[in-house]
């Protein structure tokens, strides 16, 4: 009997047995009717669930029964029609499987949005190009007014403002006012007294502790007790604060551990972090009058003005807006080669108003064949001239605008700066494959005016949180020791067994079995979760039809809840040359890195030669204090005890002129005799 035959018969003996009772009953309460028929829809819900649980030939679809073969039957031509149907509905089950799960053969939105930047991107680190950038600035509070977290605190500031809790009344040495002090309570020979006693108590101590150390019986075993007696600046014992305030035998550790600078640590309990947190919100919570306020404000002590004076106000906010950030600009224009393996740069930092127009614009390029960086010599010499002011040039006495600075040999043979360029050009490319597809959307850029000034086809958004950020990190590790480690492999004459780089990189291999790439940006989140920093940022490539790079844009947050505000850097960077040869840094770009651009001066030369003219300096002293005698009889404490109160009629000026013309002669007669060798 099938399994409808039996339900229907169960609902038509249930429908009988109801009418009987209701026919016998049919004076009781409406209670017993609500009841009856809050039974028959229970009984009647369960019999459809069960109806829809059971497996029965009598229920099944009827695509289902013509895909699956009878065994029943002998017929030869029944079972080739059902086995072909079988066979074609295996496969179309299997290829809507592959639909759901295999992105790589049937990919969807996002895997199609990753694999255009991915083609853009290859395309784009092997082909010579330029860019040109521009970034700007804007700080927003870090929550938005109409938020629903507008007024609370972070989790980190609420954890600091807990612990420094101090409750109204007790004391702190901020509170100590010198007026209240009165020298005609100090009476110096009670101190004089108090201070002979300490010291006399302090060599009874010695003594009894020189017992101990005078067993030289190594095979006697004695335990010396000592009476620990501690003094302040003063020359008071602890002892006599013991005496006086406690008496013997009262003294109590936990009002010991209340010196403790750590002794707070120990009360730090779910309980009380609770309880002052309570209060904390409490006093922020009063009315903000000046008594009021005096209290809250020294409620969280000097942590809590500190935290105070970080949190930047909304009108703090717009200000810096309105005279700082809306005239300030960073600009930049680069010239890539990646076959030279070289990239040439000029930063611009510009600041422009109506009234004040300054720009700070440094040249800056790298030359990993060569295993050098060249630099506008104007933007180290003030730090050279902090070092260094004798010899420090003047700009007119350069004889080019870059200075170069190369790796030593020692270096470089160990780790060839091309080798590590190709390992990171790769490693970043492997790792942002490796990135879920979900991280990649395509955006919709009909109203992107951006996207309209570069002529793009399409644009693809890629978030870099700070889970992503992590990964990526991790992964680049990963994949840069992988490439130095086949490049050390690949030279086994170069790098032989006990090697600095092939022990530093099989040191490296062994940590980056211990972690997967996503724990670095676990780790990311963690801090990014309890400090006030933040690693997010959100990318938009442009593309043209045929997946060329054509513009990037960049956002960057930084900010957290202690500074109240957020400052988002948009950096809007093209890569058409258009826009690089009508730009106002390229000139100064061609002028330092040009084909007909002045020879860069040798950082290295120049910092040999000031090594090597110091060395003469002192090799000058040296011989002075050999013509004036024998070394030996020379002593500095005689010189010092001379000299040192000053009425020896000593005369700085005549001693510098003196030693100054000492040191050019003797330095004139060392390099004469150099010549003369």
């Amino acid at each position: 009997m099938s399994s409808n035959h039996i339900n229907n018969h169960n609902r038509q003996r249930y429908s009988e047995m109801t009418s009987h009772h209701s026919s016998i009953n049919n004076n009781d309460h409406v209670y017993q009717v609500g009841k009856l028929t809050s039974i028959a829809l229970l009984v009647g819900t369960t019999s459809l669930a069960l109806l829809g649980c059971q497996s029965s030939p009598a229920v099944s679809s009827p695509a289902l029964s013509k895909s699956m073969i009878d065994f029943s039957t002998a017929d030869s031509a029944q079972s080739q029609a059902q086995g072909r149907a079988f066979n074609a509905s295996l496969t179309a089950k299997s290829e809507r499987y592959q639909q759901l799960f295999y992105q790589e053969k049937y990919p969807n939105t996002d895997n199609q949005a990753k694999s255009h930047l991915l083609a853009a991107i290859r395309q784009h680190l092997a082909t010579e190009h330029v860019s040109v950038a521009q970034a700007n600035y804007q700080a927003v509070p870090f929550i938005d007014p109409d938020s629903i977290d507008a007024g609370s605190s972070s989790l980190l500031r609420t954890i600091i403002e807990a612990y420094a809790y101090k409750p109204d009344g007790d004391y702190d040495e901020s509170d100590y006012d010198e007026s209240d002090y009165d020298e005609s309570d100090y009476d110096e020979s009670d101190y004089e007294d108090r201070q002979t006693e300490a010291m006399a108590e302090l060599a009874a101590v010695s003594a009894e502790s020189n017992k101990c150390n005078d067993n030289e019986d190594d095979d006697a075993y004695e335990v010396c007790v000592v009476e620990d007696v501690n003094y302040d600046e003063n020359g008071y014992s602890r002892s006599d604060y013991q005496s006086e305030s406690y008496g013997e035998g009262n003294y109590d550790t936990d009002d010991y551990e209340s010196d403790s600078a750590f002794s707070k640590l120990s009360k730090l309990n779910p309980k009380s972090m609770i309880e002052q947190y309570e209060a904390v919100q409490m006093a922020k919570q009063q009315p903000e009058d000046v008594e009021q306020g005096s209290q809250s404000a020294t409620s969280t002590g000097v942590i809590g003005q500190m935290l105070s004076m970080f949190h930047r106000t909304p009108e703090q906010i717009a200000a810096s807006n309105a005279y700082q950030y809306q005239n300030l600009t960073f600009n930049s224009v680069s010239q890539y080669k990646p076959k030279q393996r070289q990239l040439q740069s000029v930063y611009s930092y510009d600041y422009v108003t109506p009234t004040i127009a300054s720009s700070i614009q440094i040249p800056l390029a790298f030359d990993f064949n060569h295993s050098k960086v060249t630099v506008d010599p104007s933007a180290i010499m003030p730090i050279v001239a902090l070092v260094n002011p004798e010899n420090t040039p003047l700009p007119n006495q350069m004889t080019s605008h870059t200075v170069s600075f190369g790796l030593p040999e020692s270096i470089t043979a160990q780790l060839p700066p091309a080798v590590l360029y190709d390992a990171a050009i790769a490693a970043i490319q492997s790792s942002m494959a490796e990135l879920a597809p979900e991280h990649f959307s395509a955006v919709d850029i009909r109203s992107d005016a951006f996207a309209k000034e570069v002529g793009a086809s399409r644009a693809v958004k890629v978030y870099f949180g700070s889970k992503q950020s992590g990964e990526m990190i991790g992964k680049t590790l990963k994949y840069m020791t992988k490439s130095l480690q086949d490049y050390v492999d690949a030279n086994p004459q170069k790098y032989p067994d006990g090697a600095m780089l092939k022990t530093a990189l099989a040191k490296v291999q062994l940590y980056n079995k211990g972690y997967q790439s996503a724990d670095v940006g676990a780790l990311l989140q963690l801090i990014e979760a309890i400090g006030p920093i933040s690693f997010n940022q959100i990318n938009y490539y442009y593309l043209d039809r045929s997946d060329r790079l054509l513009a990037k844009q960049q956002r960057v947050n930084i900010g957290g809840d202690l500074m109240g505000s957020t400052t988002s850097v948009l950096n809007q960077i093209r890569y058409d040359k258009r826009s690089f040869n009508k730009h106002a840094l390229t000139p100064l770009l061609t002028e330092s890195f040009g084909a007909n651009a002045k020879a860069a001066i040798d950082g290295n030369a120049w910092m040999a030669e000031q090594r090597q003219q110091k060395d003469r300096l002192q090799t000058a002293r040296d011989a002075r204090y050999d013509y004036s005698g024998s070394s030996d009889d020379y002593n500095d404490d005689d010189y010092s005890s001379d000299y040192a109160d000053g009425d020896s009629g000593y005369d700085a000026a005549e001693y510098d002129s003196a030693d100054s013309q000492d040191d050019t002669d003797i330095e004139d007669d060392a390099d004469n005799r150099v010549d003369d060798q």
